[in-house]
């Protein structure tokens, strides 16, 4: 698609808009901070909550949030940890929008499992850096989800599984099912595995059908964001360029949350009010940029530098090493739960990911297919208790 010239404007619009109101905007995500996920959102509800904090290999400061016990308070001898990750833009809050008995993260801490909730470098609760300034230093935001599969969740993992002293179950959404595919697929983190369920899950990206989404892909936004020296996404005000798509043929704004996501088919007007107010959460722009390469090439690699000789500094290969998801081995136990309406996860690409698990030991893989779900509801749908975790928590069992 060529650039029209409106588009070239809003994004001179948003070059403007950042220089003024970031500071205003950096200075609330530290005002949101000090109240935490646990006091907010947690402890309400009225569970036990801690939060600790994470140091990755290169220097990130990680907020991970435990719900050790259930609400009832009983206390139950080897509880069995489970991670949960979260996708893109969204932190650890997503797990935990719904009321106690819709929300995952309570479920399984009702049901005897020890939580915890993760949150991706950038986010309210990840922001902090052992050298480095989210507001003053763009090396900060220089990572993609390569990154967040080779540092971030290693992290968590390994503390995890230190402070517990036992293997994990995973939970991933969205981005959060790609990087542990990613890492599974190097065949990392698999000693401190007990099973992965992944809601949603990405590997493929090729075939994506929302068409919000692939605009902003094929006119290169993240690319040009890059250029004009915009590191962190979302930057400042993007309303303006998002009420331009909204007005592009075959885009229906009325309802935003169907026009990016799929039509998804079971969510409360209150659970999409609680998941506005903690959406969008800041990522790279470079993350978005690696993205939309998978999008765009319908390719499962790491991030394209586009210049032969940077790929090689750090590849040692012109171009960037494939994700190959025929190396997860047979025996790692997979729970993938996805759905028809998705616009995002869409069933074309997944179908792409099960047939490279094909010969996936059959007792290991339990493949769910639900044809009324998009891609938000398998966070928030008021039956996912029923049609999706109660299978979910059964496989974990068997596990």
């Amino acid at each position: 698609m060529e650039n029209p010239p409106t588009i070239l404007l809003v994004l001179a619009l948003l070059c403007v808009s950042v220089v003024a109101t970031t500071r205003t905007k950096l200075q609330s995500i530290n005002n949101l901070d000090v109240v935490g996920i646990c006091k907010s959102m947690v402890e309400t509800q009225g569970y036990t909550c801690q939060e600790h904090q994470v140091t990755t290999e290169d220097g990130y400061i990680l907020g991970l949030q435990r719900i050790p016990k259930g609400r009832s308070g009983n206390e139950i001898a080897d509880r069995q940890p489970v991670l949960l990750q979260h996708g893109l833009l969204l932190d650890a809050s997503s797990w935990l929008l719904n009321p106690p008995d819709q929300s995952l993260a309570f479920i399984l801490a009702d049901n005897g499992f020890d939580v915890w909730l993760a949150n991706s470098r950038g986010t309210k609760s990840s922001r902090g850096h052992t050298s480095l300034s989210p507001d003053d230093d763009p090396s900060y935001w220089d990572w993609s989800w390569d990154e967040l599969a080779s540092h971030d969740l290693p992290a968590f993992f390994h503390y995890v599984n230190n402070q517990t002293g036992q293997k994990l179950h995973y939970v991933g959404h969205s981005l959060g099912t790609l990087t542990a595919l990613a890492a599974f697929s190097q065949e990392k983190l698999l000693n401190l595995l007990r099973s992965a369920a992944l809601l949603a899950p990405v590997a493929y990206l090729g075939q994506m059908s929302s068409l919000f989404v692939r605009i902003l892909m094929d006119i290169f936004l993240a690319e040009k964001l890059k250029l004009l020296g915009l590191h962190e996404f979302p930057n400042g005000q993007t309303q303006q360029l998002v009420e331009f798509i909204c007005t592009l043929p075959g885009i229906d704004c009325s309802n935003l949350l169907t026009t990016i996501t799929g039509p998804n088919c079971c969510l409360s007007s209150s659970s999409k009010d609680a998941l506005f107010k903690h959406f969008p959460e800041p990522t790279a722009t470079k993350n978005f940029i690696h993205l939309s390469q998978m999008v765009r090439r319908g390719t499962l690699k790491m991030h394209d530098y586009d210049l032969e000789d940077t790929n090689m500094e750090h590849y040692n290969q012109p171009t960037p090493p494939a994700y190959n998801m025929t190396n997860i081995p047979k025996n790692v136990p997979l729970f993938l739960s996805y759905g028809l309406r998705d616009k995002l996860s869409d069933a074309n690409d997944v179908g792409l990911l099960l047939d490279n698990l094909k010969d996936h030991d059959k007792d290991k893989l339990v493949v769910q297919y639900r044809e009324e779900y998009a891609h938000i509801d398998f966070i928030l749908s008021m039956n996912a208790n029923q049609v999706v975790y109660d299978p979910l928590m059964a496989f974990f069992r068997l596990h």
